[in-house]
């Protein structure tokens, strides 16, 4: 047990058996250490006739008797009142050093007893005076000897303590309760040891070889106190005290962060915690600097209480190293995302030491290196690579397959490759994201395509239509279409993806220059379009809707279809077939547009607006066409070996 915290916290009662064993080897101790204080008066006064005979005595108290006896024979007798001997100053400091233990332990179950056996021993060490390496007969025998006329004596201090000991020890006999260690229990302090522990049962195996989680527990007056050590930090405890209608939580922490993490983890529970309060208690951590938290959980019916307890027990393990998995996690995404998937881990039951005991960091960083060493730089974060999402998605998805695959005994080799594969499916859900980009733009060069053949479909009735209005529509959805452009290539560049998409992204965005060209041009078309070139100008416009509607539909198909395994890519395939089909119905209907003009009688405007018009309309399908053929190169290079 961490004893120095634990005393820190005042609660003496979970240290009172240890330290009732500890006051009953220092009885053993110090009748032993008397005994040779005795041998040591009797040899001085008789070299020839007293021989040393404590050796057993001083092995059952846990002495070694080779120094003791070296005492014994080295003593002398000095002007028949004083003895002298090296060592002996260091045996009567012991003397009163088991003395005070035991009247420690005693103070700790009885704090008036205790403080009674301390004022009688600090007389009595007043009354003999302090021995030293020349120390007097008379001290000897006052330390040795039985008061005579009812006075006190060390003798008697140390048989009263004695039995106040044995009755303590009695009082406070260890059993094991659910794997708890337990003193002082009333029957009814059962199921409440049994619900703290099923909770620390829950999650202990997520500790995988790591030491920690000893549970101790005692019952002192109104109150149940449960202790647990969680890990190896001297100030890192959780010390629960259970009365009648309260659970009140006490946690200590060398670590700001964690502290605050731990209480998190009872959102769902109506704890109403203290401020954090920083701590220095010698003796413990390093600089004797801790932080302090306390919790009360009040409840009406036994149901809540055991909640809240299995709760508490099941978080602890999630407290074991925590700390070193921040560290190990923040060098991949910021702190506080480091922090969110701790707390997702804890939630889920998967925790982070299978994490930590697979390599930690290393793990992550095997994986870049076999799966995507251009991709992610060394030393890069992963959220710069990934997006912040996706990053926080795969380390989740690393918490969860190191546990489990830890749990089921599964090889290291297999963990590896488990999480290899999933990177590689972030990696490739960055490329779909970035092909819903396109999917936008495509969408974009519709609306421009549809609002010309509106047009021309107006043009065809006669009626009247707002030309100036629709280029300018075409205007404000291009400039947006180029926004777009520019932030994909800018999401291209950072997360080094695919650079193929890159030439998706420039052929759409072509093609959406060329229609808001087509757009412009129509503004210029004087009067009204004869209709012996209506049926080819609104070809040309269903080509350019067509081929719009194409390169949404490829684009989106490809953003779906697994990289790598493009068995399902018969629609993006599909979708490049429509857009090599409309570039043709596209060229036949602007050869038919040339032909009309060329040969018929039109007025040069009206030549030069419309060939214009058609030509934009054209291009833009070949623009298209090419989104196609490149959208087609995509994806058969992920069907490569």
């Amino acid at each position: 047990m961490k004893s120095e915290i634990i005393a820190e916290l005042g609660q003496s009662a979970l240290l009172l058996p240890s330290l009732i064993s500890q006051g009953l080897a220092a009885n053993d101790s110090v009748k032993a250490r008397l005994s040779v204080l005795q041998a040591v008066a009797r040899h001085a006064q008789d070299p020839q006739r007293a021989t040393f005979d404590l050796t057993g005595e001083c092995r059952a108290a846990g002495i070694d008797p080779m120094p003791m006896e070296g005492l014994v024979n080295r003593a002398t007798l000095l002007n028949g009142a004083h003895i002298a001997a090296p060592g002996l100053g260091a045996l009567g400091a012991t003397i009163w050093t088991d003395v005070e233990a035991m009247a420690e332990a005693v103070a700790a179950g009885d704090r008036a007893e205790g403080d009674a056996a301390r004022a009688r021993i600090a007389a009595i060490k007043a009354e003999t005076g302090t021995i030293s390496d020349d120390a007097e007969l008379g001290q000897i025998a006052k330390l040795t000897g039985l008061a005579e006329d009812g006075k006190d004596s060390l003798h008697r201090v140390i048989m009263d303590l004695h039995k106040v000991l044995n009755r303590f020890a009695a009082a406070h006999a260890e059993e094991v309760v659910a794997g708890a260690h337990v003193y002082g229990l009333t029957a009814q302090d059962r199921p409440t040891i049994e619900a703290f522990m099923r909770g620390v049962e829950s999650t202990r195996k997520l500790k995988f070889d790591h030491p920690g989680l000893a549970t101790t527990a005692a019952r002192t007056g109104s109150r149940l106190i449960i202790q647990n050590d969680i890990g190896e930090t001297d100030a890192h405890v959780v010390v629960v005290a259970v009365e009648a209608d309260a659970v009140t939580v006490t946690y200590t922490d060398i670590h700001l962060p964690r502290t605050k993490f731990f209480t998190g983890l009872f959102a769902n529970f109506a704890v109403h915690w203290s401020g954090l309060e920083h701590k220095n208690a010698a003796g413990i951590a390093e600089d004797g600097a801790f932080y302090l938290v306390t919790g009360r959980f009040p409840y009406q019916v036994d149901s809540q209480r055991n909640a809240i307890l299995e709760a508490i027990g099941a978080a602890l393990v999630f407290l074991i190293d925590w700390n070193k998995a921040r560290k190990a996690l923040r060098t991949m995404v910021p702190k506080g995302d480091a922090i969110l998937v701790l707390e997702w881990a804890a939630r889920h039951r998967f925790g982070h030491r299978g994490f930590l005991q697979l390599g930690g960091s290393e793990l992550i960083a095997s994986a870049v290196r076999h799966v995507a060493p251009t991709r992610i730089g060394f030393g890069e974060r992963l959220d710069q690579t990934l997006g912040r999402e996706a990053a926080i998605d795969f380390l989740k998805s690393v918490m969860r397959v190191s546990a489990e695959a830890l749990l089921a005994g599964g090889s290291v080799r297999l963990v590896r490759d488990r999480i290899e594969a999933d990177l590689i499916q972030h990696l490739q859900r960055t490329s779909a994201a970035l092909l819903k980009i396109v999917v936008r733009q495509a969408g974009l060069a519709r609306e421009i395509a549809a609002g010309i053949a509106q047009f021309i479909a107006e043009q065809q009735t006669g009626r009247p239509f707002d030309r100036a209005g629709m280029a300018r529509q075409a205007r404000r959805i291009e400039e947006k279409a180029d926004r777009i452009a520019v932030e994909a290539r800018s999401e291209i560049a950072r997360f080094d993806a695919n650079r193929s998409i890159a030439g998706l992204v420039n052929s759409v965005e072509d093609g959406i220059d060329e229609l808001e060209q087509a757009a412009f041009a129509a503004t210029l078309v004087p009067g009204q379009i004869r209709q012996d070139l209506i049926k080819p100008l609104a070809e040309l416009c269903a080509a350019a809707v067509s081929g719009a509607e194409a390169a949404a539909i490829g684009a989106s198909a490809a953003a779906d279809v697994p990289e790598g395994h493009r068995i399902d890519s018969e629609d993006a395939l599909a979708a490049v077939g429509r857009l090599i089909e409309a570039e043709h119905s596209a060229d036949t209907a602007e050869r038919a547009v040339t032909t009309s003009l060329l040969q018929g009688d039109f007025d040069l405007k009206c030549v030069l607006s419309v060939l214009e018009l058609a030509r934009a309309l054209e291009r833009a399908t070949d623009r298209f066409a090419g989104f196609g053929h490149r959208l087609r190169e995509y994806l058969i290079a992920d069907l490569a070996p």
